[in-house]
């Protein structure tokens, strides 16, 4: 959950409580009820995030026109090209000198004791009641709930909403006519049908949760006013008499106070000297016609409809698993489980012949559908990760050794001829998916860049497919390289935006260019293989965050942005062969 989540929720929230009142204002001259409905909606808002309802609009699958294994390198032409033996990647994952960020901290225990005091508060005030309850004594009345006399309980009220209990302070029956105690036990029998004590349960959880925010004790006080109004409308509808009604509530009025508990439904609640006016003249709400009703309904469809479309409009298209027509296929093939990991391909492999070392299945998913996604090896495939498989994927490990009818290039087995075969063998279903994760920025450091210009024609820009060079002309490539003392990276004819996808290798995490630096340069940075750059040795050279500061005049800067992943929706365990 980030700050931009929560200020989204929190304003969109806001626009529907105003909504909300603005309705309710349209709908003043009709049934108390209807308005009740449209505060708990409001208060229901705050517990149900747009961006929730997006997210399960996003899981509606939509098929796509073409092929995962189609899809396009996002840079076309960057190199990346890594050189044996390859060092281990820095476990690093924040600058060291990165600031801790203070106000998001101070700002979440302010919240947190707010919750805390305010629930603290609601559980006290419930024992209160619950331990009261328990030196009630019953007392016969014709309701369809038990009824309790005890000392203590400020005013008639209904406690609970699974088996509701009415309680009577000691004393009122003898203070009320018959006529106007029959009126209160009406009244409160109201609240029990309605579940009045439910829904104002709810919402003090609401209030509990956004104790910070005015609209949400708005609310409530609307909803506490709504709910009184509407049982007293219902009460009249029964035929009691106005007179005896306002009566009764007067008299509870003069020998009590309000409820203990917001969640405890009473007589004397909302604005008294409001409700003995509307009581006392006899007049009721008009109910909504059959036009209104439909016009609300609508209202409703509409608001909650709209973040599910969005989030069906924006979904990741669930990508084709089968691989293009015109794709050759394994004519034999054998997996077998193993326990050791090598290295990948072997070198015994050839056209028409794959023969795996032993290797991870998420390397062979990870290469397949990214690496050598196009039948190629795309040098310029950025690291994605796959999510989404069952805990037995990450220590799954294979052989595979698989013969081809014609002739087809490694390439090819290893990236679109291998999609097929996990789809067939594993019953593979994957999608591609941008979600926003940790990530990095590459921006100029103080005092600007040091990068040194590429001379035109020393290099090609790499392309898909790749083509034999004449002599003399090589790749723009970007090697890191761990021959040597120290390791080191050289990005030759790069643009800052392919460099970007280099130092992905190096940090672990996507790098987003956010230096604003066209061009191509001529890059060499050496640098610490313990990530953190803290070496025994002397002359060891810094850590990567802070040799490209150093020696491009760059800087890495941690945060949040868009990351590519691969989800694995459905996989299964091959069968022994």
């Amino acid at each position: 959950m980030t700050i931009e989540f929560l200020i989204n929720h929190l304003w969109q929230s806001s626009g529907i409580a105003l909504l909300a009142g603005l309705l309710a204002f349209l709908l003043r001259r009709n049934s108390a009820k209807v308005r009740f409905s449209v505060w708990f909606s409001a208060s229901l808002k705050f517990l149900l995030p747009f961006a929730l309802l997006v997210n399960l609009g996003s899981l509606v699958p939509r098929p796509a026109s073409r092929s995962v294994s189609a899809a396009e390198p996002v840079f076309s032409e960057s190199a990346v090209r890594i050189v044996e033996p390859f060092i281990p990647t820095p476990d690093i994952r924040a600058p060291l000198h990165a600031r801790v960020q203070w106000a998001p901290i101070a700002i979440g225990l302010v919240w947190g004791f707010g919750f805390l005091a305010i629930a603290v508060s609601r559980l006290r005030g419930w024992r209160r009641v619950r331990a009261a309850l328990r030196s009630g004594v019953p007392v016969e009345l014709p309701i369809p709930v038990q009824a309790l006399v005890m000392d203590g309980m400020e005013e008639p009220g209904v406690v609970g909403f699974l088996c509701p209990v009415l309680v009577l302070p000691r004393g009122l029956m003898e203070q009320l006519s018959t006529q106007q105690l029959g009126a209160v036990l009406a009244h409160e029998m109201c609240h029990v049908r309605r579940r009045d004590n439910f829904y104002a349960a709810v919402h003090m959880v609401v209030e509990a949760i956004f104790w910070f925010h005015p609209l949400v004790w708005w609310i409530g006080s609307r909803m506490v006013e709504e709910r009184e109004l509407a049982c007293d409308e219902e009460v009249l509808r029964t035929g009691c008499e106005p007179s005896d009604y306002a009566e009764g509530i007067l008299q509870v009025c003069r020998s009590y106070t309000e409820s203990p508990l917001a969640c405890v439904s009473g007589v004397t609640g909302a604005n008294v000297k409001k409700r003995l006016y509307a009581i006392l003249n006899g007049c009721f709400a008009r109910e909504l016609s059959a036009g209104s009703k439909v016009l609300l309904a609508a209202m409703v469809v509409v608001i909650l409809s709209t973040p599910l479309a969005i989030g069906v409009i924006s979904a990741p298209l669930i990508q084709a698993q089968s691989a293009p027509a015109n794709t050759p296929k394994f004519e034999v093939a054998s997996i077998r489980s193993c326990s050791e990991p090598e290295n990948g391909p072997s070198a015994n492999s050839k056209p028409g012949r794959l023969i795996s070392d032993c290797n991870g299945l998420l390397n062979f998913i990870g290469s397949a559908y990214n690496g050598y996604a196009s039948g190629y090896l795309n040098i310029n495939a950025e690291p994605t990760p796959v999510t989404g498989s069952p805990a037995w994927v990450a220590s799954a490990f294979y052989r595979i050794n698989a013969t081809a009818e014609g002739n087809p290039s490694v390439t090819m087995m290893l990236g679109p001829m291998m999609q097929a075969l996990l789809e067939d063998r594993f019953q593979l279903k994957i999608h591609r998916e941008t979600v926003e994760g940790p990530v990095y920025f590459l921006t100029v450091a103080q005092g600007g860049t040091k990068l040194h210009p590429f001379v035109e024609g020393s290099c090609v820009p790499w392309s898909l497919p790749p083509v034999a060079l004449p002599r003399g002309q090589e790749y723009c490539l970007s090697l890191i390289s761990g021959l040597g003392k120290w390791p080191s990276m050289n990005a030759h004819g790069s643009t800052l935006q392919e460099f970007s996808k280099t130092l992905h290798a190096l940090t672990g995490r996507t790098v987003i260019d956010k230096t604003g630096v066209a061009g191509r340069f001529d890059m060499h940075v050496e640098f610490s293989s313990d990530g953190a750059g803290l070496s025994s040795d002397p002359g060891a050279p810094p850590s990567i965050f802070v040799a490209i500061q150093e020696q491009l005049g760059l800087k890495l800067e941690a945060g949040r942005g868009p990351v590519e992943t691969l989800v694995i929706d459905r996989i299964e365990r091959p069968s022994v062969n």
